[in-house]
C-alpha cells in the first residue's frame, strides 16, 4: 500500500489532487502538507510542514512511512515577478530538500517516488509555439520559468546520478473552480469567470489575442496520477513530459462568456511582467 504525502496542498492543484489521491488510496494513506492552519483541511490527515525545513519534511516522511511525495510547494510566475528572490528559494530549495530526502532514503533501502510539477513558463520566446516538441529550445524569461527549467535539470541529475524516481509534467493553464487563481500568468483564464459572476468589467493583463494553451484541471490531475502510477521501466523522461489540452486567447474566452452573460465586459491592460 502507498503512503502518499502531497506538500503544498492547499494550492490550486493541491488541493483536488488530494481528494483524487484519498478516492484512490483511502484517507488513511494520504497527508496533506502546508505552512496553513489546519481548518482549511477539515477531516483529511494534515501536517504543517514547511518544504524548506528539510527536518521537518524527513521527519514526516519517515513518521507516515511515506512511498511516495508530491511537491507542488511552489510562488507561481506573477507572484514570482513581484519577490523573485523569495520564488527562486522556495521553488528551488524545496525541490532540492526532496530530492535529498529521496536519495538519502533510496540509498537505505526505502525508495521514495517523487512528483514534481514543471511548466510551459520553462519555454520562451525562441520555443516552437505550434506542436511543441518534447526537446524544445528553453528561454524562460521569468524567475518561475528559470526555476522550473532548472528544476528539470536537477531531476535529471538525481535520477542520472542517484537513481531518484523522479517524476514531471510541463503543465499548461489550469482551468479550475474549486481554487482561486494562484498568481499565475494563465490565471486570468480563472479570475474572468468570478469577474463576469460579479458583474464586473475584468481587466485583463494579456493582449487580446495572446493565445495560450490550457488544461482542465480534472484531466491534469489523470495525467499526473498516471504517470506516477506507472512503472519505472515506462518513464523515460526524466525532465518533464509535455501535456496538452486545448488552446485560446483572452477575446475568445471573453465572446463565449458573454454568450452566457450578455453584459460582460473585458479591458485589456497588458502587462509585460506577465
Amino acid at each position: 500500500m502507498e503512503r502518499i504525502l502531497v506538500i503544498g496542498a492547499n494550492g490550486q492543484i493541491g488541493n483536488e489532487l488530494v481528494d483524487a489521491l484519498v478516492a484512490q488510496h483511502g484517507a488513511d494513506n494520504v497527508i496533506a502538507a502546508d505552512i496553513g492552519p489546519r481548518s482549511l483541511f477539515g477531516a483529511r490527515r494534515y501536517e504543517p510542514v514547511d518544504v524548506l525545513d528539510s527536518n521537518a519534511v524527513a521527519h514526516c516522511i519517515e513518521n507516515y512511512g511515506v512511498t511516495q511525495v508530491y511537491q507542488l510547494a511552489a510562488l507561481l510566475s506573477v507572484t514570482g515577478e513581484q519577490v523573485p528572490l523569495k520564488a527562486w528559494t522556495l521553488n528551488m530549495n524545496g525541490l532540492l530538500n526532496i530530492l535529498e530526502i529521496a536519495r538519502e532514503r533510496g540509498q537505505s533501502g526505502k525508495p521514495l517516488r517523487v512528483f514534481w510539477p514543471s511548466s510551459i513558463a520553462a519555454f520562451g520566446p525562441h520555443t516552437p509555439a505550434v506542436d511543441t516538441p518534447q526537446l524544445a529550445v528553453m528561454d524562460p524569461t521569468t524567475i518561475y520559468g528559470i526555476s522550473k527549467q532548472a528544476g528539470e535539470r536537477l531531476c535529471e541529475y538525481y535520477f542520472s546520478k542517484f537513481g531518484v524516481d523522479v517524476r514531471s509534467i510541463r503543465y499548461p493553464g489550469i482551468i479550475s473552480y474549486k481554487s482561486p487563481p494562484g498568481g499565475g500568468t494563465t490565471d486570468y483564464a480563472i479570475a474572468i469567470f468570478h469577474a463576469a459572476q460579479r458583474g464586473e468589467t475584468y481587466p485583463c493583463y494579456l493582449g487580446p489575442e495572446t493565445t495560450l494553451p490550457m488544461i482542465y484541471m480534472p484531466d491534469a490531475i489523470r495525467a499526473t496520477i498516471e504517470l506516477m502510477d506507472a512503472p519505472a521501466e515506462r518513464v523515460r523522461i526524466r525532465s518533464a513530459y509535455n501535456v496538452a489540452g486545448l488552446s485560446f486567447n483572452p477575446r475568445e474566452l471573453a465572446q463565449k462568456i458573454k454568450q452566457y452573460l450578455p453584459q460582460f465586459g473585458i479591458s485589456y491592460e497588458p502587462d509585460s511582467r506577465q
